[in-house]
């Protein structure tokens, strides 16, 4: 077992993502399904103006990361486990065989618009480099107020950090984090405050939606967004599709996991490289590769390669 499929979440979105993606039979009938179930055209979904909504950004980076995974399943380049960041974990979850697409494409739209409902404005995210975590989240209980508050959101790498909360808050954490020698500290492109408590109603809400979907045990292990552990059973993975929304994101946990157990390619699906190049810098030892930048061809030579076929 060595082949990780890699998902994207928000922040990744690009103008044009979808158009972007390669002509290939099983990626247009990923886009066709979508349309009948969204019953909407695709051809603006991707566009500036539409991804200014947290609703088109979320369902856009869903669409491409399974259409360019099923392309790449479709050409005999399958994965060992799959593992999704925030709303990728839902792109995972179908490429595992939990969920159907359709119902990805519903659970998500929910999930999007509850977010955006709850925090129209004044909210995001950021990113502090070049910090430890007990560093950070000693500056952030500093600059905590109930009417501007922040919390620690995803730890993406040991000095990578994103914060969450009201964007005055964000603002004193990066100004202190600067302070004490970060790197880097800076909002994000994602206008709610993901992956912490201010959440946790729109994860009660996500679990209720899901409790009233069907699963299937998976037939490739998923790694968990909360307790990154991989995950074999499809009642503890509805479980951290819904938890995640309002908890921290442990993915450098995640992927060392898998790098202990074996990863030795990671391929990040369509848009972006973010994914591929925290993997890049992690495990040095493995193969990093970015399905926007190779191109269906090459990341299906390689994978076929690592497998061995």
């Amino acid at each position: 077992m060595s082949v990780v499929f890699l998902f994207p979440g928000q922040g990744s979105q690009q103008t044009g993502m979808l158009h972007q993606l390669p002509d290939h039979p099983v990626i247009e009938a990923t886009f066709h399904e979508a349309s009948e179930v969204l019953k909407e055209d695709l051809e603006m979904l991707d566009s500036e103006k539409s991804l200014s909504s947290t609703v088109a950004v979320q369902l856009a980076l869903l669409i491409s990361g399974v259409a360019a995974a099923r392309a790449l399943q479709a050409e005999g380049a399958s994965p060992d486990w799959v593992a999704g960041h925030s709303v990728g974990a839902f792109s995972a979850a179908v490429i595992s065989n939990v969920l159907e697409f359709k119902d990805a494409l519903q659970l998500v739209k929910l999930r999007a618009t509850l977010m955006e409902n709850a925090y129209p404005r004044g909210y995001g995210m950021g990113v502090v480099t070049g910090l430890h975590e007990r560093r950070l989240v000693e500056m952030i209980e500093k600059e905590f107020t109930r009417a501007e508050p922040v919390y620690m959101a995803n730890l993406n790498a040991p000095q990578q950090i994103t914060v969450a909360g009201a964007i005055a808050g964000l603002e004193r954490v990066f100004a202190a984090a600067r302070l004490s020698g970060a790197r880097m500290a800076r909002l994000l492109n994602v206008s709610v405050p993901s992956h912490c408590p201010l959440l946790n109603r729109v994860s009660d809400e996500l679990m209720a939606a899901l409790e009233r979907t069907a699963l299937r045990e998976p037939t490739v292990p998923y790694a968990a967004n909360v307790n990154a552990r991989t995950l074999n059973n499809a009642a503890v993975i509805r479980k951290d599709l819904a938890l995640s929304v309002a908890k921290p994101v442990r993915w450098h946990d995640a992927t060392t996991l898998l790098y202990e157990r074996g990863a030795r390619l990671f391929v990040e699906m369509s848009p972006g490289h973010v994914l591929t190049d925290l993997s890049a810098a992690a495990f040095p030892n493995a193969r990093s590769i970015s399905f926007s930048k190779s191109g269906l061809e090459d990341a299906k030579i390689l994978i076929l390669r690592e497998r061995g076929s």
